[in-house]
């Protein structure tokens, strides 16, 4: 190899695979940190800031996600309607009620760039709240990988 030449990646040579993380007894911000590493690319030595070289994650058992301290409560996600007065506020136990799989896709997708490339990252994340996903063929079997 020259080391005199640079390695970009190009988007005709990536080859995405597919992840699967069990989200059970993990905590959020460790979990999302993970995930949003992976669909960016992060972790590939031919990683390249210009092009997509992230992988596919698939999140099972998303329920069971940890937040940790007092956040289930004093958490809150805030959203706005758009019309005067139309400040909404949930907190992470009636978000965790509701939709599970949102707080976890909230907290990856704010560590992503804020960018039509971020966008398309995002894109890549499916989040299932039980055990069983529909991406059996692309993952190749049903083991799991397991998060640190």
């Amino acid at each position: 190899m020259d080391m005199n030449k640079a390695f970009f990646l190009k988007k005709e040579a990536r080859k995405p695979k597919w992840k699967v993380l069990d989200a059970e007894g993990k905590i959020l911000g460790r979990l999302a940190t993970i995930i949003a590493d992976t669909l960016q690319g992060k972790l590939k030595p031919e990683f390249t800031r210009h092009t997509d070289a992230g992988d596919y994650v698939v999140i099972i058992n998303a329920e069971k996600v940890v937040l940790s301290g007092n956040k289930m409560e004093a958490k809150n996600y805030v959203r706005y309607t758009g019309f005067i007065g139309g400040q909404k506020f949930t907190s992470a136990q009636e978000m965790m009620i509701k939709k599970p799989t949102e707080i976890i896709r909230l907290a990856v997708q704010r560590m992503l760039p804020k960018t039509k490339m971020g966008k398309a990252m995002a894109e890549k994340l499916k989040i299932y709240t039980g055990p069983q996903h529909p991406h059996i063929a692309q993952t190749g079997s049903e083991n799991t990988v397991q998060a640190a």
